[in-house]
């Protein structure tokens, strides 16, 4: 409950931030916007893969000495990569003198400060949801959503909300929440004394191939962004963003689900219990698809309405029109995200990463060629939706063919399975609200 309250408030600040940006910035320059921020996600996206699924699975419920051996060894792989990151960016400088594209000067200048500047706050993340302290969790996380949108309330309000200060600030709020985390001492930097060889072996062999598929992961997302940027401009990305924000409806249990789902199969794995690996996947894999059935119609009604309330007067006529179908027809996909995104993590926990970075590169492939192919042939945001049903459906078929070998399960057993324990989850619920009734 306490992730969910957590992906929740973090989902509400999203939104704050996004309302503000759209209400704010014109068009293009929301799109370059969103445009840097896809690079610094596909950055961080790169640490996240190579790192925090082998942070959680090797320090979940070990030892006070093997949990320092594992800290201090993802602290060393995490500098590492850091500074080819860096290097990477600092010899993209020397084209600044070569090019006037704003979006791309931005992302020079910035995209790897940004990545750096989240480092420990991922680390002391990982650190917490490998412990399951769930409620630290949350409380860290509030630091640093809550004080990049109180910087975009002020710049707002004194009228100084330009895209380089928006960019600073966020910059700013990123280095406080990191030091934050070293001060507290739940960053585990102090433990990079206590790597070994094999432990930093152990864990590269493991993260090379979840790396692969995350980054596969991230730039199936980000395809799509830099896509409408190049083919359509930025505008096109602002507004099939708006749409994307919305999605927060999909991406709260997903997130919530994800953060215990992982911890208590890496567990279960650990412990050799393969059983309730499998039960745990066909639990929250079927209970997310039977809440988004339920929440697709209600999403679909008030489409319109939402849409407005978020991009406000800059997305009045047919751009609003376009991003309220992008949306209605995205949800619909939604329902399907589940059952992918958690045989994913099935993969990754028992140890078949492979298997799934091999998915990603099929699924990236066919997502790029036909967001391309659809996008120049439509000329509009609706050729990347095209794109996305077809690369959902592949996904969805290899993955489930896959991990069957492994994991025995059918999509009827996900089903009933997520719907039995649907229904025990709201009759406890029920149950827990007429005690605390009766108990006033």
């Amino acid at each position: 409950m306490i992730v969910l309250m957590g992906n929740g408030v973090t989902s509400v600040i999203g939104f704050v931030m996004a309302y503000i940006i759209f209400h704010n910035l014109p068009i293009a320059q929301a799109g370059v916007w969103y445009f840097m921020q896809s690079l610094v996600g596909l950055c961080e996206a790169s640490r996240y893969g190579f790192l925090a699924t082998a942070a959680v699975k090797f320090y979940a419920g070990t030892d006070e000495e093997r949990a320092a051996n594992v800290l201090g060894s993802i602290w060393y792989l995490a500098l590492g990569l850091s500074g080819v990151v860096l290097l990477i960016n600092a010899a993209a400088l020397f084209y600044l003198p070569f090019t006037n594209n704003e979006e791309i000067i931005l992302c020079i200048k910035w995209v790897g400060l940004g990545y750096l500047s989240s480092l420990p706050a991922d680390v002391v993340f990982w650190r917490l949801q490998a412990d399951e302290e769930y409620t630290k969790m949350f409380w860290f996380r509030m630091i640093n959503s809550c004080s990049t949108v109180l910087s975009f309330v002020i710049l707002a309000w004194i009228h100084q909300f330009t895209l380089e200060n928006v960019i600073i600030w966020n910059f700013a709020t990123n280095c406080s929440s990191s030091l934050i985390g070293i001060i507290w001492y739940k960053s585990g930097i102090q433990f990079i004394t206590k790597r070994t060889k094999e432990c930093v072996a152990e864990i590269f062999h493991f993260g090379k191939y979840t790396f692969g598929t995350t980054m596969f992961s991230s730039l199936l997302g980000n395809s799509d962004i830099w896509i409408l940027n190049f083919v359509l401009g930025p505008a096109s990305v602002a507004i099939y963003n708006l749409a994307m924000r919305l999605m927060a409806l999909v991406e709260l249990p997903l997130r919530t689900f994800a953060t215990t789902g992982i911890s208590q199969m890496s567990i279960a794995y650990n412990a050799g219990n393969m059983h309730q690996v499998g039960y745990i996947f066909k639990k929250y894999a079927g209970m997310l698809t039977m809440g988004f059935v339920a929440v697709v119609p209600i999403s679909i009604v008030f489409a319109g309405y939402a849409i407005t309330l978020l991009g406000g007067h800059h997305f009045d006529g047919a751009s609003g029109a376009i991003a309220t179908n992008t949306f209605r027809l995205v949800m619909i996909l939604a329902i399907s995200y589940p059952i992918d995104r958690f045989n994913g993590m099935a993969l990754d926990v028992t140890h078949h990463s492979k298997t799934n970075f091999y998915k990603m590169v099929i699924v990236i492939c066919i997502k790029i060629t036909c967001g391309l192919l659809f996008t120049e042939v439509l000329k509009s945001v609706y050729g990347i939706v095209v794109a996305n049903y077809i690369s959902v459906i592949v996904a969805i078929v290899y993955g489930h063919y896959q991990l069957r070998k492994h994991v025995p399960h059918t999509i009827t057993g996900i089903v009933r399975v997520g719907y039995k324990e649907s229904v025990l989850f709201l009759k406890d619920n029920i149950r827990f609200s007429k005690k605390i009734k009766k108990d006033k």
